[in-house]
């Protein structure tokens, strides 16, 4: 990925200045073209460079976003409230970069396009969000709104670890016990077998196990690593992913309520970016595209192009079969009432609550999953050392 450093006019003649991430020329040049912008000047340099190498979470950001709007709102002004909020920056580099941008908001460039110089910390969407603001004159407002996107983000990203929690210690939990079974107790009970072949089909296919787990066990690890690392890169082939993003969205089970996870998001994403009075087609671009999901990011593109020919929100939605019916319907209403915004909003918390519903549920699918992984593995190697058992107690009987 390079970073290029541009200069130049916008639509409206308007000086502009900032940084576009891209991987080469051509895209960079498509993006330029997307945005409306022309270029005078340009310098690239690769991103591992660049000045915005630090990218901040979404405590960082909703801490940020709440300290500006309340400045704002008492009447500090902006250059004033970026001051104070470089100040309390406790990391060197969030600093660094909040006393670029106090520098050139100082000598007059635009709060927007000075966070654009720094794309690489800030996501798109802020910079969407206070450009709207400063078109509007309601900046204080947006930064409240994103003050509380960003907190409900981070909310759903630590409920989603906190119900993880459990479930990865029960797996590691599971996977020490099976090392356990097969390492240690298994090679005992095998070596009560005075020959190989009376022991039977099971016992032999589990002794084969242990044996290649005492042994061979750096093959296991090489092929664990293999497969990360072979996912990781496979993921970058945009049909791999689509057909990954795909499964998360229309998978048995778990894909109803991985979409009520994205339903949330989608719909508070939407809500603020529409009330801040974003032309539609942009803010279903930028909806769709903070869910991550090249799948939902193919239908949503016939969705604009339906939206940009006249159709209604509600009826292009529909027919890409991602929400469900009840969402559709709740934009229908909305569209027809004149008050999407404020049914978004409130669909959004609605939604928001099926998400820490739909979490827990995810989770309670694989909790019961492991048990059964851990009592199948047990019950194996019972079974498998059961005869050998049974063998040496008769054997002692006998004496």
């Amino acid at each position: 990925m390079k970073s290029f450093t541009y200069s130049g006019r916008d639509a409206n003649g308007k000086s502009v200045k900032g940084v576009i991430h891209a991987e080469n020329e051509a895209e960079f040049k498509e993006k330029v073209k997307e945005r409306g912008l022309y270029v005078e000047n340009v310098q690239e340099e690769d991103s591992d460079n660049s000045r915005s190498m630090y990218k901040f979470n979404t405590k960082e950001l909703n801490f940020c976003c709440r300290q500006l709007s309340a400045m704002l709102t008492s009447g500090l002004t902006l250059v004033k409230a970026i001051d104070i909020l470089t100040k309390e920056q406790e990391n060197e580099k969030a600093r660094a970069i909040w006393q670029d941008i106090y520098e050139n908001v100082q000598k007059g460039e635009s709060f927007s396009s000075t966070l654009e110089m720094h794309a690489g910390s800030f996501p798109e969407f802020l910079i969407s969000m206070v450009g709207a603001g400063e078109s509007s004159g309601s900046l204080d407002v947006i930064m409240t709104r994103m003050a509380d996107h960003y907190a409900k983000e981070n909310k759903l990203k630590n409920t989603v670890r906190s119900a993880m929690t459990y479930p990865i210690i029960l797996a590691i939990i599971c996977i020490v016990v099976v090392i356990f079974l097969f390492t240690f107790i298994m090679p005992n009970f095998i070596a009560m077998y005075d020959k190989p072949e009376d022991m039977p089909a099971l016992t032999r296919a589990l002794k084969a196990i242990s044996d290649f787990l005492r042994t061979k066990w750096y093959i296991l690890i090489t092929v664990v690593i293999l497969l990360v690392f072979g996912f990781k890169y496979a993921m970058k082939n945009p049909n791999f992913r689509l057909k990954v993003d795909r499964l998360l969205v229309k998978g048995p089970g778990f894909g109803p309520l991985i979409t009520k996870i994205y339903t949330g998001r989608f719909a508070r994403t939407l809500s603020s970016l529409y009330s801040s009075g974003i032309p539609m087609v942009e803010c279903l671009q930028r909806a769709s595209a903070i869910l991550g999901n090249t799948y939902v990011d193919e239908k949503f593109v016939d969705v604009v192009d339906e939206v940009k020919q006249g159709e209604t929100l509600s009826a292009a939605i529909t027919r890409t079969e991602i929400f469900e019916n009840m969402f559709c319907s709740i934009i229908y209403v909305g569209e027809e009432s004149g008050a999407l915004d404020s049914i978004l909003e409130k669909t959004s918390e609605y939604y928001e609550e099926e998400s820490d519903s739909a979490v827990q549920r995810l989770v309670g699918m694989v909790e019961p999953l492991l048990l059964i992984f851990m009592g199948v593995i047990i019950g194996l190697v019972v079974c498998g050392i059961y005869p050998a058992l049974y063998g040496a107690f008769a054997t002692m009987e006998n004496e």
